[in-house]
């Protein structure tokens, strides 16, 4: 399978300049890229029956770089995609999301808190709301790179892209807390909701 940038339309976001979303948007496109071809030289090992790992090194480090590129396709795709210009800056009360972060930590302010403080972490990676399927629990989560720390089975509702290429031309290294509240201010809360009722629709029913 050959994978295809997606486009996003997010001129004019609150604190998050174009300039830095037209260098994010090729590092994405890089991503999307390297999968692709990650994949093309996988296929030629296996063509060759050269999979033997302990064998065939290449194929290891093909293989263990593939997560790296792919999840990082994957999450710049829910980072983007929960973005949009002229957003509110909280969930309606009506949100679905709301309703699940009331439940799950008591406000939508300690949610945030928490949210904001995993986002403030030293080094790079992501700061992920995930929803347990099972249980329909929301919980933020800190993930490495693209690749290290991701739930398995949790699906993601809010992406926020942490690495310093998501704010450096905007903000300072030291002020991150700045950039964390500029996104807050552009999340596309329907969006949000959308990927709650999706994970909703996919889950067998339950007794």
């Amino acid at each position: 399978m050959t994978y295809t940038a997606k486009q996003f339309n997010l001129s004019g976001l609150n604190g998050i300049s174009d300039q830095t979303l037209d260098v994010h948007f090729k590092l994405y496109e890089g991503y999307v890229k390297e999968t692709n071809n990650l994949n093309e030289k996988l296929a030629e090992l296996q063509a060759k029956g050269a999979i033997d790992a302990e064998k065939m090194a290449a194929f290891s480090e093909l293989k263990r770089r593939l997560g790296f590129e792919y999840n990082g396709m994957v999450l710049h795709e829910y980072y983007f995609g929960n973005l949009k210009a002229g957003a509110t800056g909280k969930p309606e009360k009506s949100s679905a999301f709301l309703q699940a972060v009331e439940q799950g930590f008591g406000s939508y302010e300690l949610w945030k808190a928490e949210f904001v403080s995993v986002g403030k972490m030293r080094g790079v990676g992501w700061a992920i709301c995930y929803q347990d399927p099972t249980t329909k629990r929301l919980s933020n989560h800190w993930i490495t790179l693209h690749e290290d720390g991701n739930i398995a089975g949790y699906t993601p509702v809010l992406v926020m892209d942490v690495w310093e290429h998501a704010f450096l031309l905007d903000y300072k290294p030291a002020d991150r807390p700045k950039y964390i509240e500029a996104f807050f201010s552009n999340i596309d809360w329907s969006a949000v909701d959308q990927r709650l009722k999706n994970v909703a629709a996919a889950s067998p029913a339950t007794k």
